[in-house]
């Protein structure tokens, strides 16, 4: 008898320990989000600021990729706090990049009524991501019309040049990115997900075979582009999103074709990127980078349970709030500014953590 009470005790403990710890991480994305509308928002123009520090701004208002995390980040919120309308704001102000132009709509990565820019295939792609999420998790049919609009641009991206791949940027033939091939796998994943048109898994597996065969190294950790006019030079650097693109759409793959080796290669990827990128209780990217490598992971753990880069990430989150947060802000980051981009990073982590404990 003793032997099963002790047993209660340590489970009682433990989920304690879990229900807690879910709430510290929802605790701290909602203050870092309660910061980003004071200190970076307007609500006149219903739009976002770069950075904290106003003066140091290169323009009025934050570039496109502030609201790619963002965007993303509030949807997680909003996972967690039922009822809550946190997106909306969000999407008010990405409505403002909005640009009609040939050969199809899309989001230019700067507000159109302040001046033209250019449109880049990955920040449509991370907005298109969050919507089809957003879909998933509402109903809300604005949301797939979005994203499914938001795929017909960025195939306007592809072409065979280097044997297929999607360019970085509108008008750029001068690099192929994994950051704009692995989340156009996963849109193109979400939308067969909830629509079953082959169309859309053929071109995932297209984007992903492309992705796998050019800018895979053989550890399964990715490098950051191919260069098409440079006798298709390989840019070696590596970044914890592009691990953690192709980690989540090798786990969906998994679920949607029954082919093992697609969790095979999930499960290398991950520890790969674990080995590679962790130390010490630190992921060595920036927070938002780390955000999407999270999602890879977390798909990864409703599959195998493993929780063991989870466990890394909430390490890692720790150390974050301990010792680049601004108390008097509750901000993150190592600089007196605090950017955008980094908070809606650190919203996601703590969100989705939460979500899991």
């Amino acid at each position: 008898m003793l032997g099963r009470s002790m047993t209660v005790v340590v489970l009682v403990s433990s989920l304690l320990a879990n229900v807690l710890q879910a709430q510290s991480n929802k605790e701290k994305a909602l203050l870092i989000q309660r910061s980003v509308n004071k200190y970076l928002y307007e609500p006149g123009t219903g739009l976002y600021l770069q950075t904290s520090d106003k003066a140091a701004n290169p323009n009025p208002h934050t570039y496109l990729w502030g609201l790619c995390g963002m965007v993303q980040a509030s949807n997680e919120l909003e996972r967690i706090s039922h009822g809550q309308d946190y997106m909306k704001p969000v999407v008010a102000a990405i409505n403002q990049y909005y640009d009609p132009l040939p050969p199809g709509p899309g989001y230019a990565s700067y507000v159109v009524k302040e001046r033209r820019e250019d449109r880049y295939y990955d920040d449509n792609q991370w907005i298109g991501i969050a919507f089809l999420d957003a879909y998933t998790r509402t109903g809300k049919q604005w949301y797939l019309n979005k994203g499914a609009e938001i795929y017909r641009f960025v195939m306007t991206g592809y072409d065979t040049v280097t044997g297929g791949g999607i360019y970085w940027k509108e008008g750029d033939k001068t690099t192929k990115n994994t950051c704009s091939n692995g989340p156009a796998a996963l849109l193109a994943l979400q939308l067969y997900q909830v629509t079953r048109q082959k169309s859309y898994l053929d071109t995932a597996l297209l984007l992903y075979n492309w992705v796998n065969r050019y800018l895979r190294r053989d550890d399964g950790i990715y490098w950051d582009a191919l260069k098409p006019e440079e006798h298709n030079r390989i840019d070696s650097a590596v970044y914890t999103y592009n691990s953690g693109t192709m980690l989540e759409a090798s786990v969906k793959l998994y679920h949607l074709t029954g082919n093992t080796q697609y969790l095979k290669t999930a499960q290398q990827i991950a520890e790969s990127s674990y080995k590679e990128f962790y130390h010490r209780g630190w992921f060595k990217s920036s927070y938002w980078f780390n955000a999407v490598l999270l999602r890879g992971y977390e798909e990864l753990y409703r599959t195998d349970r493993n929780k063991k880069y989870i466990r890394a990430m909430q390490e890692y989150a720790n150390e974050v709030w301990e010792k680049e947060r601004d108390r008097s802000t509750n901000m993150v980051g190592n600089r007196p500014e605090k950017e955008l981009l980094g908070q809606a990073g650190m919203i996601e982590i703590y969100s989705r953590l939460a979500a899991m404990q």
